[in-house]
């Protein structure tokens, strides 16, 4: 991609300093079902986010709040089927991974989601092990359906997938959007705990229902990827995601669930992304709703850091890093 990349927050950044945030453009749309758009998402996310606050009411203070943010130019690949893009994904999140950085991926299509995890074994607190991970997945649909229209690697398969690769669990929020399959493994798969949005939203229950929750997220344990699927939220705020469902989690719901994931005693949050975004013509709604989503989740870190649930687990190197391909997807069975 030509030209000057936006920065997350629109802030200046040193390329050669050492980074404590990264962020990761990944640009990336070949699986969507439904709405197209989202390769357009990470930029149109990232211009945004120059028009949102950098006071953060929990911080009591501005961001960057005295850490270093670096913003990568965005993933790109020349290769020439599905499963070879997916390695270069992988390679190019995999020098994020070695502990000593934050690294927040924006979206691209949810199909994203299997690479970045792949990437992250290398992180210090898994040691090649993802089933010691905890993926906590904001969305409105379950993502674990076996195929969509023959495409095992379909954005609908995201979750699914990151099981196969070995995570060894998931707590999903704001499902409301699911196939007869799928509501099966949710069942069946005792490393699936699914909180519905019918129950979450309920006008009767759903205060209770959502203090479960919220019970349930401060109570991980161990290293947390979270992934954000910007349809999680209701539609009527992210008009323009590929799939938007009605019905969703309002955006106060979704700021208190960022907060208890990364407020967890006894879990750390090694990664995180926001995905499926989409840039909404005539209004900025929906890429501003996905960059105060991000910086919630940048924020929230920076949170945990001052509270010792973050801590960097290796040297930083400054500089462009290399990577190199592991091919965890081109050899799938």
């Amino acid at each position: 991609m030509e030209g000057k990349v936006p920065t997350m927050l629109g802030l200046d950044e040193d390329a050669w300093a050492a980074p404590d945030v990264v962020v990761l453009p990944l640009p990336y749309e070949l699986t969507t079902s439904y709405g197209q758009g989202t390769a357009d998402g990470p930029m149109a996310c990232l211009e945004a986010s120059a028009q949102v606050e950098l006071h953060d009411v929990v911080l009591e203070e501005d961001l960057p709040a005295g850490l270093t943010f670096r913003t990568e130019r965005p993933w790109s690949s020349e290769a020439g089927n599905l499963l070879e893009q997916l390695d270069d994904l992988e390679g190019y999140v995999r020098p994020w991974a070695a502990g000593d950085v934050f690294p927040l991926a924006l979206g691209g299509e949810h199909g994203i989601l299997p690479p970045v995890l792949a990437a992250m074994r290398d992180h210090p607190a898994l040691e090649g092990d993802l089933s010691r991970l905890t993926v906590v997945q904001i969305d409105a649909h379950a993502d674990l359906r076996s195929e969509l229209d023959g495409e095992v690697w379909s954005h609908a398969c995201a979750a699914a997938r990151a099981l196969d690769l070995g995570v060894g669990r998931l707590i999903q929020l704001g499902i409301r959007a699911h196939s007869l399959e799928e509501e099966q493994r949710i069942r069946d798969d005792d490393r699936i705990e699914t909180h519905f949005a019918r129950n979450l939203m309920s006008p009767c229950g759903g205060a209770a229902a959502w203090a479960r929750l919220i019970a349930s997220l401060n109570a991980i344990e161990g290293p947390v990827h979270l992934t954000i699927d910007i349809d999680g939220l209701d539609g009527t705020l992210v008009p323009a995601t590929g799939t938007p469902v009605p019905g969703g989690l309002t955006f106060w719901h979704a700021f208190e669930a960022i907060d208890a994931v990364f407020g967890a005693a006894k879990a750390t949050v090694v990664s995180a992304d926001v995905n499926e975004i989409c840039r909404q013509e005539g209004s900025p709604l929906t890429q501003f709703t996905a960059a105060m989503l991000a910086t919630k989740v940048i924020g929230a870190h920076v949170n945990a850091r001052r509270e010792g649930r973050w801590t960097a687990s290796c040297s930083s190197t400054p500089g462009p890093r290399p990577s190199a391909p592991r091919n965890t997807f081109s050899w799938w069975n």
